[in-house]
């Protein structure tokens, strides 16, 4: 399993970007999927994670009502539609892959990682 991660860039606070993750090797719809994140000097953190059915959507509290997860089985793509953007969400942005059923917060818990990508949010 190959994971892509693009869509990163510098916006302004208040902003929008929507960051993508091509996935190879395996359907995203197969097991669940995470976003997880790691700005300069801190520890890894999750973001949002979703089960392979969409039925279970696990957000950070500091994202939620901001961040959104969505998965294009077509493309086998899944997205962050990251609105109301803020300096403290500047971080590297990973997506990961865990062959697992149900989500997990827990970066440990994901086989296969992406290769990240920068998002910076000017004040």
């Amino acid at each position: 399993v190959q994971l892509q991660a693009s869509g990163g860039g510098l916006v302004q606070a208040g902003g929008s970007l929507r960051l993508s993750c091509a996935v190879s090797g395996r359907s995203v719809g197969s097991y669940v999927m995470g976003w997880f994140r790691q700005a300069p000097g801190k520890e890894r953190e999750f973001v949002a994670a979703f089960s392979r059915s969409t039925t279970s959507i696990y957000y950070a509290d500091s994202v939620k009502g901001r961040f959104t997860v969505s998965r294009d089985y077509a493309k086998n793509m899944v997205y962050l539609q990251m609105n109301s953007l803020k300096p403290e969400d500047t971080a590297v942005y990973y997506c990961a892959y865990g062959r697992r059923n149900i989500p997990s917060i827990r970066g440990s818990e994901y086989d296969y990682w992406g290769q990240g990508t920068q998002v910076t949010v000017s004040s």
